[in-house]
């Protein structure tokens, strides 16, 4: 891959980094190109069991490139299709991915990087992580599925409040309404996640990417729908190595090799 996006593999961990700190990694038509194009593969990957979506200096990632010349998107003011072609398929890559990717917020995320990390499962900051709902600072609106995750994670009043007033959100404060899932010291940022990550990649990912995908479901499904797809995901979930392996280090009391299969 390019040098817009950075990946490698390691103990089952698919580590993903935006890099352009020139730019606090804001997003052009490469990096959007090579980052869907990196997710992808990391999700047809049987090697990479867990996924991690980070940044390379100061910042996470803030949002669109409004200066890229090399979009022409941007030259034609054509946002609509820059949504629909370069962003929506980069958050359903997410989503859809069985497999737990978390962002591993270094910095400010803002707009439509604050979005992408809102897509991601899970979410690790350190104490000098911001996030801003920036999109209404330019008279924009939330897109990359800003709309869709933000108010599930904060509930819809404080989601208004974010996205109309784009303040910023300092760490400790996206701990306590629910954008972050867990806060460390920023020196200590990238040796807490990556072990975070190793321990869900040493995990039963297959019965991981189910519950994923039951989870996402079942925010749309009614009672009985969910508890239908339950059914159906129990028995594939019954039906797997990892479920043995499960049972059996259980009964001979050991800790479990979970292969994700």
């Amino acid at each position: 891959m390019g040098s817009a996006v950075l990946f490698k593999k390691e103990e089952g961990v698919g580590i993903v980094t935006l890099n352009r700190p020139e730019k606090y990694n804001a997003l052009n038509l490469e990096l959007k190109k090579e980052l869907l194009q990196v997710l992808q593969s990391a999700g047809q990957d049987p090697e990479v069991r867990a996924v991690m979506l980070t940044g390379v200096g100061k910042a996470f990632c803030s949002g669109q490139d409004l200066t890229d010349h090399t979009d022409p998107n941007i030259a034609e003011l054509a946002f609509g299709k820059s949504v629909r072609e370069q962003y929506n398929p980069i958050v359903m890559a997410i989503a859809q991915m069985e497999k737990p990717v978390i962002a591993v917020v270094n910095g400010v995320a803002a707009g439509a990087g604050a979005s992408l990390a809102l897509a991601c499962d899970m979410r690790i900051i350190s104490d000098q992580s911001r996030f801003v709902i920036a999109f209404n600072r330019i008279g924009l609106v939330p897109d990359t599925g800003a709309s869709y995750f933000l108010p599930r994670l904060v509930g819809m009043g404080r989601a208004m409040e974010l996205a109309m007033t784009a303040r910023d959100v300092e760490a400790e404060e996206a701990i306590q309404i629910g954008l972050a899932n867990k806060i460390v010291p920023q020196e200590q940022l990238e040796t807490e996640a990556f072990a975070w990550l190793k321990k869900l990649a040493a995990g039963p990912t297959k019965s991981t990417g189910m519950t994923k995908k039951a989870l996402y479901k079942a925010m749309e499904q009614s009672l009985e729908e969910a508890l239908e797809l339950e059914a159906q995901l129990q028995q594939q979930a019954g039906c797997s190595q990892d479920f043995l392996e499960g049972v059996s280090s259980f009964v001979e009391k050991r800790a479990p090799k979970f292969k994700g299969n």
